[in-house]
C-alpha cells in the first residue's frame, strides 16, 4: 500500500461532498490472473457503474465522474503484488489504493467513502486445520465448506516411528500400561512440533478430533492448545476422509463464531507476550507508530475525539465544548493508519471487547 495512504484517505474524508461519489472495491491481483482477465472484470463493474450513474444523474453531474474514473480504470498499475484494490472517483477527486486483503467486488455510489467499508468487503475465507488423533497415528488435513486435503509435516505421523526410542529392558517399563502412555506422549509431543511448523505457516483455525483419553494426552503436552477452536471426542480409527469432512460440518455452520473464537485466541497470545495494546487511547498510540499487525474493534464502535498536547494522545470530543475542530470518529483514522502500515483490521460483535474497552490492536512480535 502506497505510503501517503493516511494523508489520502483523511483527504477524502474531510472533503466537501460532491456527488456522485464512486467507490470501487474489487480483486486484483495480477500475477494469479492474466491482465486480460482482470480487464474484463474492470469493464463489466464499470459499465454497471455508468448505467446506475447515467440512470440516475443528469449528464453535467455523471459525464465528469465518469470521466475521472475510466482514466483511473486505464492508470491501473499490473504490476502490483496486492491482493485487491479500492478506488473512490468523486467530481473533485480520484484515488486508487492497492491492498494486501482479500475483498469481495463491491460498488457503492453515495455521497462519501467510508473507510470501514474496505474492511466490510473482506472476504471470509472458511479455511481450517483439523488434527485427527489416534493412539496409532495422526492425520492432518487442509478444509474449508468443499475441499478436505490432508497435509504432511516434517515428523513421522505413525507411533511405530518412536518404539525404538523407548528401552524395553528398562525397569520403569515393566508395566506395559504405562509403557504405552509414555510412547503415546512422546507421539504427540512431536505430532505437535508438526504442528506448530504447520500453524506458523497457515495461521488457521484449528480442530482437533480423537478419544477422550487421546485429547486429554494432547491437552496436558501440547503448546498449541491456544490455537483450538474445538476438541470433537469419538473413536475415528476407522473413519474415511469423508467422514472426517462430514463430521466437521455442524462446527463450520456459524463461521463467525469460529472466526471470533481465533481473534479471541490470538488476543490472548498476544496479551501474554505483551503485544497488545488495550482501549482507544493505547491503541491510538500504538498505531501512529506503526506497530499493529491485528485491529480488533467491536462493529458499531465510534469514538469522536479531540487531539492532546501530542499527536499521539486524543480524549473524548465534549460537544458542549463546540470546538469547531475535532476529530469526527478517531476509531476510523485508527483504521486508516493499521492499514497504511500493513497491518489488517477485523470487526467483531458487540460486547466480545468488552474486558478490552472495545478495542485491541494486536502489535508485531
Amino acid at each position: 500500500m502506497h505510503n501517503d495512504l493516511l494523508e489520502s484517505f483523511t483527504e477524502i474524508l474531510t472533503t466537501p461532498k460532491y456527488l456522485p461519489c464512486i467507490s470501487l472495491i474489487m480483486p486484483f491481483d495480477p500475477k494469479m490472473g492474466l491482465k486480460k482477465e482482470l480487464g474484463y472484470k474492470l469493464k463489466i463493474a464499470v459499465d454497471k457503474i455508468e448505467k446506475e450513474i447515467e440512470s440516475n444523474y443528469p449528464e453535467e453531474k455523471s459525464f465528469p465522474v465518469m470521466k475521472k474514473l475510466h482514466k483511473v480504470i486505464e492508470e491501473l498499475n499490473y504490476n502490483t503484488h496486492k491482493k485487491s484494490i479500492a478506488i473512490f472517483v468523486s467530481p473533485l477527486i480520484e484515488k486508487v489504493y492497492y491492498l494486501d486483503m482479500s475483498v469481495e467486488e463491491k460498488i457503492i455510489i453515495d455521497e462519501s467513502f467510508e473507510i470501514r467499508d474496505l474492511v466490510y468487503s473482506k472476504k471470509e475465507i472458511h479455511k481450517y486445520l483439523l488434527a485427527v488423533l489416534s493412539s496409532k497415528w495422526t492425520k492432518i488435513y487442509l478444509g474449508n465448506t468443499t475441499h478436505f486435503i490432508r497435509i504432511t509435516s516434517n515428523v513421522p505421523d505413525n507411533i511405530e516411528a518412536y518404539k525404538n526410542d523407548i528401552g524395553e529392558k528398562i525397569a520403569n517399563f515393566s508395566d506395559e500400561n504405562k509403557r504405552k502412555e509414555i510412547l503415546l506422549n512422546k507421539f504427540l509431543m512431536h505430532t505437535d512440533n508438526g504442528l506448530t511448523l504447520l500453524l506458523n505457516a497457515y495461521k488457521l483455525p484449528l480442530f482437533v478430533m480423537g478419544t477422550a483419553k487421546t485429547i486429554g494426552h494432547f491437552k496436558a503436552l501440547s503448546h498449541n492448545v491456544k490455537h483450538v477452536i474445538d476438541y470433537i471426542p469419538g473413536n475415528f480409527e476407522e473413519s474415511t476422509e469423508a467422514e472426517f469432512h462430514k463430521t466437521m460440518t455442524p462446527y463450520l455452520q456459524n463461521w463467525k463464531i469460529v472466526q471470533q473464537k481465533k481473534i479471541m485466541n490470538q488476543i490472548d497470545e498476544a496479551m501474554g507476550c505483551k503485544k497488545l495494546a488495550v482501549g482507544i487511547n493505547e491503541v491510538w498510540k500504538a498505531a501512529g507508530e506503526k506497530r499493529g499487525r491485528l485491529l480488533v474493534v467491536e462493529k458499531n464502535f465510534i469514538f469522536p475525539a479531540q487531539h492532546g498536547s501530542t499527536p499521539d494522545v486524543i480524549y473524548k470530543n465534549d460537544d458542549s465544548l463546540q470546538k469547531p475542530f475535532y476529530i469526527k470518529d478517531a476509531v476510523d483514522d485508527i483504521i486508516e493508519k493499521v492499514l497504511a502500515s500493513g497491518g489488517d483490521v477485523e470487526f467483531v460483535d458487540e460486547g466480545i471487547l468488552k474486558d478490552y474497552s472495545k478495542i485491541a490492536l494486536i502489535e508485531y512480535f
